[in-house]
């Protein structure tokens, strides 16, 4: 399980990885060929039987969402790659993008033709000028090798593929928020029913899809699910990149397969910085429940880390050492949910908004026990009121906290402050 396993990153310390040439060099466009021989519901069927579940954060099966689009609607289909990774940690997308944007495009024109669709739009995050840049030529270099347009390898299907940058709000990530966007509307989620399956995108059929999900297409197609399948475990099959930041001596991307623990990424990644030892993490962005050390032999899969109380998420794991306050990091998270929250609803609007003044109160030591209950109280009128995950996510890091560090919030107003050195403790890596 400690093996590497370098499929979507295999090609990235090729200094012209991002090129078509590069690309096809290494085999790259072959699985849209096979694809292309095959009946789009042969993929389906493919992707389902492989059990590729999404991994830009629900963990939902990739080829049961193509197979919800309804096989009676006249309006167009399309495809949507969510490519805003915008959660705190989250760190795999743009530099996937950044060193293999074919993969992507590969993965996008396969599941187009799986799904019946022929215009796909890629979103991706404003902020990231030097990956649309990258994207953009990609998809030129694409068009103009016949990969893109019209009659694609002479195969009759046409395609067109549009790189759209958003406007760098955190909101844009949940889905029906990114429709919005792209329709040209403020980013605000919509209300669920009806689904992006059945009136997306301009109220047609719509597919979103995050990125990682789509570029493990093409390797899904040329392998076959036998070969995906005997990677992960059996109910999270496959491979992932996981994203280790923080404290951690050689933070970075590690493509392994599911079921990997924390354990075997440290040691791979040289261990918690020197003279220090773990104190918490997050294994899936700042939007899942914090873990401990207790918890470093947890398999990273989807059902052994809910088994543990957090979600897997997008596999972003911040490392926080002995350094850190926890009360002052969770602060920090909740500054920046009260910053993206789009406002649309009352819970996550003011719930953010308020979290954030109880959380200072206690990490300068001006708060009360009867702070803990009033920020459980808040969580629990978040949890699951909120339009959108934004409300939910952001009681994770509180809840999860206050359950693990209690006593660590009780020092802070017994003591008048915060019991760790300024001069040591540290949060993103920053002094206080």
């Amino acid at each position: 399980m400690t093996t590497l396993t370098p499929i979507l990153s295999a090609n990235w310390d090729r200094p012209e990885s991002f090129t078509l040439a590069d690309y096809r060099a290494e085999g790259g466009y072959e699985s849209l060929r096979t694809a292309l021989g095959m009946d789009p519901d042969e993929l389906v069927d493919l992707v389902k039987t492989a059990g590729l579940r999404g991994r830009g954060g629900a963990g939902f099966p990739t080829g049961m969402k193509w197979g919800f689009l309804p096989k009676d609607n006249p309006k167009p289909r399309y495809l949507v790659v969510n490519a805003d990774e915008s959660e705190p940690g989250t760190c795999k997308d743009v530099p996937l993008m950044l060193a293999n944007p074919h993969v992507l495009l590969e993965g996008v024109a396969i599941t187009c033709y799986a799904i019946r669709s022929h215009q796909a739009f890629i979103y991706v995050r404003g902020e990231v000028l030097h990956v649309i840049r990258r994207l953009r030529q990609a998809v030129a270099e694409a068009y103009e090798a016949g990969l893109f347009g019209t009659n694609i390898l002479g195969s009759g299907f046409d395609l067109e593929v549009v790189v759209h940058a958003g406007a760098g709000a955190y909101i844009c990530g949940e889905e029906t928020a990114l429709l919005d966007s792209l329709e040209g509307y403020r980013g605000q989620p919509r209300l669920k029913p009806p689904f992006p399956a059945v009136a997306g995108l301009y109220a047609s059929p719509t597919v979103v899809n995050n990125v990682e999900s789509i570029s493990s297409v093409p390797s899904i197609v040329s392998g076959g699910a036998d070969w995906f399948t005997a990677m992960g475990t059996e109910k999270s099959p496959g491979f992932g990149l996981f994203s280790l930041s923080g404290h951690v001596s050689r933070p970075g991307q590690y493509e392994a397969p599911l079921g990997v623990t924390l354990r075997e990424l440290l040691d791979m990644a040289g261990g918690v910085r020197e003279g220090h030892e773990l104190k918490f993490w997050t294994p899936g962005g700042s939007s899942t429940p914090i873990l401990t050390a207790d918890h470093l032999d947890t398999p990273l899969d989807f059902e052994a880390i809910g088994a543990a109380g957090s979600m897997l998420g997008t596999r972003a794991l911040q490392i926080f050492d002995d350094t850190t306050c926890v009360v002052r990091a969770v602060l920090r998270w909740i500054e920046f949910y009260a910053h993206e929250s789009c406002g649309k609803c009352t819970p996550c609007r003011e719930g953010n908004f308020w979290m954030v003044q109880v959380l200072e109160r206690l990490e300068h030591g001006r708060g009360t026990e009867a702070d803990l209950e009033k920020l459980l109280d808040i969580c629990d009128n978040l949890l699951g009121r909120s339009f959108c995950a934004l409300g939910d996510g952001a009681t994770s890091p509180v809840t999860s906290s206050i359950s693990y560090f209690r006593q660590e919030y009780i020092d802070h107003f017994e003591q008048g402050g915060c019991p760790f050195d300024p001069t040591k403790s540290t949060v993103w890596g920053e002094s206080s």
